[in-house]
């Protein structure tokens, strides 16, 4: 049944009703009745936005056939967050990637920066005590001076990737037209915008996050800097 795809697509993504709702531009309860078995399928823009927002087939979301294509694919050698040369249970690392977006699509693709780059090391009870599964966090660097002083060009960032819910006043990673950029989220008239900490708002002004052009990649949850 489709309602059985959506969840299992929901998990994969980890979005929730609320979530997916608003990535679609239908209300709530909307989602509740495809959730609960009541609608045996979706038609025209609704499974199209649901298959966008879930990062997954339609042909998958509709009938059940050929692959899902998971939301968060890897492609080349897998980013492995258990240190391999460490006899330490209780580290993890998170190595640094390169995210691989496509506008419109929640999904993405990582694949490592270089074997040269040090990995991020966390312990085990730091990440359990914050509910962070190693396996849902990726590092990727800052590029440019947008979010200067807080966060500079080469500086690095853990991004979360089971967190995708908005929040004002945060610093999420967001798939902006098919780029991965880091930005704070600032809720004004009822909208979302993409707001820069550089104080020189003439060259990174604030930008709208609405519709399949702007999805939530995952909330900063660490950041790693070599300036005082």
């Amino acid at each position: 049944m489709i309602s059985e795809r959506l969840k299992t697509a929901m998990q994969a993504a980890g979005l929730s009703q609320a979530e997916l709702a608003r990535r679609c531009g239908v209300k709530p309860p909307s989602v509740n009745g495809w959730l609960s078995g009541k609608a045996k399928f979706l038609r025209g823009e609704n499974l199209l936005a649901a298959a966008r927002a879930l990062g997954v087939s339609q042909q998958w979301l509709a009938t059940g056939q050929g692959e899902m294509k998971p939301a968060v694919p890897l492609r080349g050698k897998p980013i492995l967050p258990v240190d391999e040369e460490s006899e330490n249970d209780d580290i993890y690392r998170v190595r640094k990637v390169q995210i691989k977006l496509q506008a419109g699509i929640c999904g993405f693709e990582i694949s490592q920066e270089t074997e040269d780059d040090s990995p991020i090391y966390f312990r085990k009870d730091w990440m359990q005590a914050r509910g962070f599964k190693h396996e849902n966090l990726i590092a990727i660097a800052i590029r440019g001076d947008s979010m200067e002083p807080g966060l500079y060009e080469g500086d690095v960032v853990v991004v979360n990737t089971a967190d995708k819910t908005p929040v004002d006043g945060e610093v999420f990673a967001v798939n902006y037209e098919g780029e991965a950029i880091v930005k704070r989220l600032i809720r004004d008239s009822g909208k979302w915008w993409l707001s820069s900490d550089n104080h020189d708002q003439r060259k990174h002004p604030r930008k709208e996050c609405s519709g399949d052009y702007c999805l939530i990649i995952g909330k900063i949850v660490h950041k790693q800097s070599e300036r005082i």
